[in-house]
């Protein structure tokens, strides 16, 4: 049976030749470059610049560019009231962050307390999501550039300047909202249709697991950003009541998958190439808006689906009735019924319900409690490293700490060497900036080609992001200092020194910064799929609640996968651990694959399995769970099946189990 490859040994072929964690974290991110991102960067961060040369303050202007720089980078969300989350709360926290380093500038060790708290605070607050964690970040940055940057002007003017340079950024972002109102949320549907497409087209085939991860990616972002939507509206906006149903439509299509492709490995059976056509034709009508009319336009996907041939196997037959469901989904021009009816992605509490429910977490949890002392044991050792010894511009080496260490943003110890090696890229350009470019109308020129380039490189990587950055907060800083070129070389000394505190205090001291839980994670997912399995052939259960439960799973599974990418990354051991115990990852994927195609198939005609095959088959995924938690490394195992029956529905998810079970580790290279 094809299986997804095993990523490569961590083997530096000489000591010439850089190690591959380093060569993967330098290795830019394919994504295509935000166009719209880019313009709202260059006038946001110059046009402050130059009202502010125009008034005669370009101190006043440096300070809301460095606000517009904060919006730039939360400037993330394709969606228009998530642009309002994204930009304008964090904007808040920054305002109060600058407000409360202003208060304790000048004030010695009542500024490193008040700092380390903020952090504590910082730390987290990232816990909650990721709109929190962007508030928490720019409150902790805030504070220390408040408590270590004289601000010009009265203790109210910075905040109301910082904040109204990340206002701008936020009126551009909303500038076409009455023209593309829904647009955002219509795309990231019909993404999710199309990615069904390529799974379909990938079936038999070993791009499979990866258009799967794709998938689970395009439906991750499409809940998260209807749901959310969903909360405010409460269920009742009729544009917003359509694309739940759109995405209730999708969920059998991605049952029936597993099944295709269980039928094109094992029986040759290949997919017509019709079907994922039909998916094609269904998301050009979702991104269109074709149901909107209620008329004719939206009768074109039924007529598409209606062009697949006839099911010859049980895969085709329960991808052919669930392409015909969502075209007549999407040609009913009121979907409401199909919502009260059957709501498989499941009604989030009110707003004010799970703010409520986050404090509560925050207060009361051990991760967040962690996250945030670790934080600020960092940011007190930097505040107190600077108070004790002349460290000139000495609030940039906590300014390093708090981007390298921020706990949720991924690696510690990569983000520490591409945050060296960024800042020394982005240095190169900044003293050729400084050394040439006079200040004065030249800098909003400057800062039009300077700016764009952080939401461009953004998108390849953490280390292309600081290149990007550095040369722009130098030259604001130069507009406020006027230091010139003695800028340069304490802004490098200042990130390596905050580098090596956050490696030191923030990764080495902190076991499981370098060790993973893969063990643990992994036998989370075995035990859940255990529970699937049993709520998947019982008697008696909720279609859609199994549905949420399977999206729950692979949504889990994602962030296995995300968190394996993470440690890839990580100098051994960490990494060399993580390529270790990756195969297990992809056969836990295959199980719940498998489940699925099953349960499809019984569906459509297949026979179901007795009650003790699938007792059976829970015992031997709650066996392989406790084996994951208790083990140190991976060893062969075998299974007890008792049940010899080939042609049993439940026979692929046997021999998935036999595979997960066979897989081994070395004992040097424990989870």
């Amino acid at each position: 049976m094809p299986r997804e490859p095993r990523p490569p040994r961590q083997v530096s072929l000489s000591p010439l030749t850089p190690p591959d964690w380093l060569v993967r974290s330098l290795k830019p991110q394919s994504a295509p470059i935000p166009w719209a991102a880019v313009a709202r960067a260059s006038v946001a961060m110059a046009l402050p610049l130059a009202l502010g040369i125009l008034a005669g303050q370009p101190s006043y202007g440096a300070l809301a560019s460095m606000g517009a720089l904060s919006g730039v980078i939360g400037d993330t969300a394709d969606a228009y009231r998530m642009r309002i989350f994204n930009i304008a709360v964090p904007q808040l926290f920054g305002a109060l962050g600058v407000t409360l380093g202003s208060l304790v500038f000048g004030h010695g060790w009542v500024a490193v307390g008040a700092v380390t708290f903020v952090a504590l605070v910082s730390g987290m607050m990232s816990t909650i999501g990721a709109v929190a964690s962007v508030s928490g970040l720019l409150l902790l940055l805030n504070s220390v550039v408040g408590a270590g940057l004289p601000m010009p002007g009265q203790w109210w003017l910075a905040p109301l300047l910082m904040t109204g340079g990340g206002l701008l950024v936020l009126t551009l972002a909303l500038l076409a909202w009455p023209l593309r109102s829904g647009v955002p949320e219509r795309a990231a549907v019909a993404a999710s249709y199309r990615s069904v497409a390529a799974l379909l087209d990938a079936a038999g085939t070993d791009a499979y697991g990866e258009a799967r991860t794709a998938v689970t990616a395009a439906l991750n972002q499409s809940y998260d950003l209807v749901l959310a939507r969903r909360t405010r509206d409460h269920g009742r906006n009729p544009e917003l009541v359509r694309l739940v149903a759109q995405l209730n439509a999708l969920t059998p299509v991605i049952e029936a998958a597993p099944a295709a492709d269980q039928a094109a490995r094992h029986a040759c059976v290949r997919l017509p190439a019709e079907v994922p056509d039909a998916i094609r034709a269904l998301a050009e009508a979702v991104e269109l808006g074709f149901g909107d009319t209620g008329g004719g336009a939206a009768g074109g996907p039924v007529r598409a689906a209606a062009r697949i041939p006839e099911p010859q196997d049980h895969a085709t037959r329960a991808l052919d009735h669930a392409v015909l469901h969502a075209a007549e989904t999407l040609a009913d021009p009121d979907p409401l019924g199909v919502i009260e009816t059957e709501d498989r992605l499941g009604r989030p509490a009110a707003l004010r319900v799970r703010a409520r429910r986050a404090a509560r977490n925050v207060v009361l949890s051990s991760t967040s409690w962690r996250y945030g002392l670790r934080l600020a044991l960092c940011i007190g050792i930097a505040q107190a490293l600077v108070s004790l010894i002349d460290v000139p511009r000495s609030y940039w080496v906590a300014l390093t700490v708090t981007f390298v260490l921020k706990p949720d943003f991924g690696s510690v110890f990569s983000r520490a060497v591409l945050r060296a090696l960024g800042t020394a890229a982005g240095l190169v350009v900044a003293a050729a900036v400084l050394a040439e470019v006079p200040h004065g109308w030249w800098d909003v020129p400057v800062m039009m080609l300077l700016a764009p380039l952080i939401p461009a490189l953004t998108t390849r990587g953490y280390g292309y992001q600081t290149a990007a950055i550095t040369p722009v907060i130098l030259l604001l800083s130069d507009i406020l200092n006027h230091q010139g070129l003695g800028l340069v070389v304490p802004r490098l000394v200042d990130s390596l020194i905050g580098c090596g505190i956050a490696l030191v205090a923030g990764y080495l001291l902190w076991p499981e910064s370098w060790g993973t839980r893969i063990g643990d994670r992994l036998a989370d997912a075995v035990a859940d799929t255990a529970r699937y399995v049993e709520c998947a052939f019982g008697t008696d259960g909720d279609p859609a609640a199994r549905a949420r439960m399977r999206r729950g799973l692979y949504r889990d599974l994602s962030v296995i996968r995300s968190e394996f990418q993470r440690a890839l990354t990580e100098p051994p051991p960490t990494g060399t651990r993580a390529a270790a115990w990756w195969p297990l990852v992809v056969a836990v994927e295959r199980i719940l694959d498998a489940t699925t195609a099953a349960r499809v198939r019984i569906r459509h005609g297949a026979d179901a399995p007795a009650g003790e095959e699938v007792a059976e088959v829970a015992y031997e995924l709650h066996a392989l769970a406790t084996r994951l938690r208790t083990s140190v490394h991976l060893e062969k195992g075998h299974t007890n099946f008792r049940t010899d029956n080939k042609t049993s529905v439940l026979e692929p998810l046997r021999q998935e189990i036999n595979a997960a079970r066979s897989l081994t580790s070395t004992p040097t290279e424990p989870p």
